[in-house]
């Protein structure tokens, strides 16, 4: 909707005037509020789904594993701590995978293994229909050598990666444990995994995997992943990402004695600076940012050769699209623009375009029977869900029309991705968040 400018209705006669300025007023009210609306708050369910939960919270079994996940509390505790002092730098999971998928087996799972990316994973089968999937991820953002012992502080645990996620797998685990306590039984097979790259440049290498490269491929109708901090929120909208390394490289040459020929650094500056004129909408949110830089040799040295890397997001396919052409243009024209405004003869400047992340954007909507389940699942456990959106292993089954959301972990924690990450383990706000989830996912998988 187009907004005047000078906030003024062109008259069309008395009573049209007063209508059309009603009308435009709201229209302006409307904009305003869709322009700046933070995460969607959960309405009320359709019947059918809140009777499908209330059916699968009545039942004896049901009622068997809650109390199985409250005995559990302590070897949860315990496991978040096992798991998070297992190192997962990016791009050496190997170590952790392991360890993951002796504890799957040692849950009793069938068709244990670790595939040809990483991933371990286990089934747990049902009786005959389909495949739900539920995951966390194995890799943490931290660097190989990066001291991951836990510490303790009465409920506190504190460590780098102790939340995410680490205390999603444990959090997995946990549902296996009650679920298999009480019984329960399925409609569809469950596919536990613990998958590897999903933070930074792993770029869902095992969601890919998963999703297009498997034996599971094409059999997965829906899709989990535990991951995020929170008793209210459900992730339905997948937050897409491209990540660009810019090699700018010149000639070089001394700073004295070359001064005059063109400069790399000038032109990968110049890019920077354009690049954050670009205006991106408030809504659907769309963001950039200039990261990561290094290069040059001396002081007093024109570079040879220097690099930046760039991130840029949004919820909106076609807005990460608009933005990245933008970005693809201003590295053009600033190449072009130092190698006329200084001397070439020596060799011009050059950029060297490579693309190291691309997370596909998606969403699900809240009229889904897997969001449907969850919000009534929430609401009959006394909290009220948002729709909120983020990036996790969520965006890739969304990009490909499969259902998916994302699910919290733990009730309360903070500092993802700093050596001061903490969770807190109290009982309350964590059973909540297990009860959540395992209340969803039977609802999804059709408890019998």
């Amino acid at each position: 909707m187009k907004i005047p400018h000078n906030g003024q209705i062109p008259h069309r006669g008395a009573g049209a005037a007063v209508l059309a300025n009603v009308t435009n007023l709201l229209a302006v009210a409307i904009w305003f509020v869709v322009a700046c609306v933070g995460p969607a708050v959960a309405q009320e369910v359709a019947p059918a789904h809140a009777a499908t939960v209330k059916r699968i919270m009545d039942s004896l079994a049901y009622k068997t594993a809650i109390g199985t996940l409250q005995a559990d509390h302590e070897r949860w505790i315990r496991e978040v701590i096992q798991i998070t002092e297992i190192p997962a730098p990016p791009f050496k999971e190997q170590v952790r995978a392991t360890a993951f998928r002796d504890m799957l087996k040692a849950h009793g799972l069938t068709d244990v293994e670790i595939d040809a990316e990483g991933n371990a994973m286990g089934l747990r089968k049902g009786t005959g229909g389909g495949l739900v999937v539920v995951s966390a991820h194995l890799d943490t953002v931290f660097p190989e050598g990066t001291n991951v012992t836990v510490k303790r502080d009465g409920g506190r645990l504190a460590a780098p990666g102790v939340g995410d996620d680490s205390a999603g797998l444990a959090t997995l685990l946990s549902l296996v444990r009650a679920m298999d306590a009480a019984g329960i039984k399925t409609k569809s097979d469950i596919l536990f995994v613990g998958d590897v790259g999903e933070e930074g440049l792993g770029d869902l290498r095992g969601m890919r995997q998963l999703f297009t490269k498997g034996k599971y491929k094409d059999q997965i109708k829906y899709f989990f992943s535990i991951d995020g901090t929170s008793t209210t929120r459900i992730t339905n909208c997948g937050v897409g990402s491209k990540r660009y390394r810019v090699t700018f490289k010149g000639p070089g040459g001394h700073s004295y004695g070359a001064f005059g020929l063109v400069n790399p650094m000038v032109a990968m500056s110049q890019a920077v600076v354009e690049f954050y004129k670009i205006q991106t909408p408030t809504q659907p949110k769309t963001t950039y940012a200039a990261s990561v830089v290094g290069g040059g040799t001396s002081v007093n040295a024109i570079p040879n050769s220097v690099w930046m890397e760039i991130d840029m997001r949004s919820h909106d396919a076609k807005e990460l699209e608009r933005l990245e052409k933008r970005f693809l243009a201003i590295v053009n024209q600033a190449v072009e623009t130092e190698n006329f405004a200084r001397s070439t003869k020596e060799g011009p400047v050059s950029a060297d375009v490579k693309l190291v992340g691309d997370r596909p954007a998606g969403r699900t909507d809240e009229k889904q029977d897997i969001v449907q389940l969850a919000t009534a699942a929430f609401l009959a456990h006394g909290s009220k869900p948002t729709y909120e959106c983020s990036s996790t292993d969520s965006n890739m089954a969304m990009s490909l029309g499969i259902p998916a959301i994302t699910i919290p972990r733990v009730g309360e924690g903070d500092r993802s991705h700093s050596p001061d990450e903490w969770i807190d383990t109290e009982f309350e706000s964590n059973h909540l968040v297990k009860s959540i989830g395992l209340t969803t996912i039977l609802a999804v998988a059709g408890a019998e």
